[in-house]
């Protein structure tokens, strides 16, 4: 990151009201010695990224989110979501989301897939605010430490999938309800509607991504999202770490039934937001 914290600091102070900077100063940031976390996390960068997702979230997209209240207060836990949008602005919302909904705030970590850390400047600054590379070793040490994950199951099949595919589920990986299963966490799960229509893809090209290992690079219709209008629904948190042993967590067909329960459940939560929003994208 080519500034310090205390700039972060002092640009987010520039934005913030001091009840907000107040609020974020309650977050839960373990010191590394070395004013980070393991991960590169700073809380200063935390409050910096509010502030650059404020305008997204509060104007352009406008989110409305319900279910808040399952959404643990502390203690480990995955949050499994729907992916889309062709670019991760749907993961920005919820991190947002997740932020100003949590008392004391939490930050969920990211889990992205391997070639986002090494994305120039942006890779640091989603590293800053909690991001992490997805490594079963740095899931591992932040489940173990109470830490709450953001993980996509569909990976990047869900995000550049084409616009007549929308709300569609893709093939849910397992991992998540592996990590769940062997280090005790319940997996909450999140239905977002409206990333679905914020960028609709004309095509998608490999050769494009090429250059920084990105598999695929949609080409959207439109040069910047749409100001559609986004909803995010949480659903009751499921229990695979009680409903399982952990030594399960190396049964295949234990890891596909469970990731069967989360996608149903982010399906019935996607369905019950379409049925809310009915024909009203934008509004």
């Amino acid at each position: 990151m080519p500034f310090p914290p205390s700039l972060a600091r002092a640009l987010a102070a520039s934005f913030l009201s001091e009840e907000e900077l107040s609020r974020l100063d309650q977050l839960h940031f373990r010191d590394a010695g070395h004013g980070y976390d393991t991960f590169g996390m700073h809380p200063s960068f935390i409050a910096l990224g509010e502030v650059i997702a404020n305008p997204l979230y509060k104007r352009w997209f406008r989110v409305i989110s319900k279910g808040h209240e399952h959404i643990p207060e502390t203690g480990q836990a995955v949050i499994a979501a729907n992916h889309s949008g062709n670019i991760p602005l749907d993961g920005m919302m919820l991190w947002t989301d997740i932020l100003k909904n949590t008392n004391p705030p939490r930050v969920t970590r990211a889990v992205a897939d391997h070639f986002v850390p090494a994305l120039p400047f942006v890779g640091t600054l989603f590293a800053r605010s909690g991001m992490v590379g997805g490594s079963r070793g740095n899931a591992r040490a932040l489940l173990e430490a109470g830490e709450m994950l953001m993980i996509f199951p569909e990976g990047t099949p869900g995000i550049v999938k084409p616009f007549a595919k929308r709300y569609q589920l893709q093939k849910f990986r397992v991992g998540h309800t592996e990590l769940a299963i062997r280090h005790g966490a319940p997996v909450v799960p999140v239905g977002i509607i409206g990333a679905e229509e914020q960028l609709p893809q004309l095509l998608v090209s490999r050769r494009l991504g090429k250059p920084f290992g990105v598999p695929e690079v949609p080409i959207p219709a439109s040069p910047i999202p749409l100001p559609v209008r986004y909803r995010i629904f949480y659903g009751p948190p499921i229990p695979v770490h009680e409903d399982y042993t952990p030594d399960q967590a190396d049964d295949p067909d234990i890891l596909k039934e469970a990731a069967a329960r989360v996608k149903a459940a982010v399906n019935d939560l996607l369905q019950q937001g379409l049925a809310e929003r009915g024909g009203r994208i934008f509004a």
